[in-house]
């Protein structure tokens, strides 16, 4: 299995607590996604904060009007510093995200590791190559620009 690892990094021009507060809410993730249908469907509250364990579903249309399920678990939480999700089910054969929030003069430093595998072998690498790892680009530019919106840089 072919595992790739992409890191991006943003600064936020507000403080670590306040990117925290956002970011460890899963239903902001539905605002700085672009469309593609992702809606939770876990049963929780909006308020609802992430915490070691959580469970996490979601309704998705990532390619071609294809409808799928992905579960995510936050697995490693340290209040302030860094959180992790998980694929437990879902398109990828690997999944695991790592969210990292570093205090810095005049804001806050995001930095996002993402590493993840897709299955079905060299199918999986050749649609990885072709259409997978430009979405994937796509989606975390989208993502910069939104949060740069709300936040600035």
């Amino acid at each position: 299995m072919k595992v790739y690892t992409l890191r991006f990094t943003q600064h936020l021009a507000i403080p670590r607590e306040r990117a925290w507060d956002f970011f460890s809410s899963p239903y902001n993730l539905a605002r700085i996604t672009p469309s593609m249908g992702f809606k939770i469907v876990s049963e929780m509250e909006e308020s609802q904060k992430m915490y070691p364990g959580i469970l996490i579903a979601y309704k998705i249309t990532p390619l071609f009007g294809i409808k799928m399920n992905w579960l995510t678990e936050i697995t490693h939480i340290e209040h302030h510093r860094y959180f992790i999700d998980e694929q437990r089910f879902g398109p990828f054969a690997l999944w695991h995200h790592q969210h990292h929030f570093e205090e810095i003069s005049g804001g806050t430093k995001m930095t996002d590791i993402l590493s993840y595998a897709i299955p079905y072998g060299i199918i999986g690498r050749l649609t990885h190559e072709l259409i997978v790892k430009d979405r994937i680009l796509d989606i975390f530019n989208y993502r910069k620009q939104k949060i740069n919106e709300l936040f600035g840089e």
